[in-house]
């Protein structure tokens, strides 16, 4: 992660099924997605590709966007959630030294329901 901090990842019920599918194609590196080079993850340009292919105008980062503008609009989610779950940090340092708190069950929540919307 850029902001070299952990980050507890709240997943949805479908986003684990889908990586346990992902486990049985494991090639031992560790990583959940391997490229085609050993050791590698896929890279950047393979899912660029992958949306071309499919047909789709959009950009990985566009999946970020497009589950924040959910949240804003479909949920009511408060804000802080919606942040925490995009991993982003409170840079207003007074505010940050009060939000302790990784709000994960709430983000569990706001995900589960980000994975009802997607595969309704």
């Amino acid at each position: 992660m850029k902001a070299n901090r952990e980050h507890r990842i709240a997943l949805s019920k479908r986003a684990l099924e889908v990586l346990a599918a992902a486990a049985e194609l494991s090639d031992g590196s560790g990583l959940v997605f391997p490229g085609m080079r050993p050791g590698r993850p896929l890279s950047e340009n393979t899912h660029a590709k992958l949306l071309r292919e499919m047909g789709f105008d959009a950009v990985t980062h566009g999946f970020r966007s497009s589950f924040r503008d959910y949240a804003a609009e479909q949920t009511h989610a408060p804000h802080a959630v919606m942040e925490a779950a995009l991993a982003h940090v409170v840079r207003n340092k007074a505010k940050a030294a009060y939000a302790r708190s990784d709000l994960f069950e709430k983000r569990r929540t706001l995900m589960e329901s980000w994975s009802e919307y997607l595969t309704a």
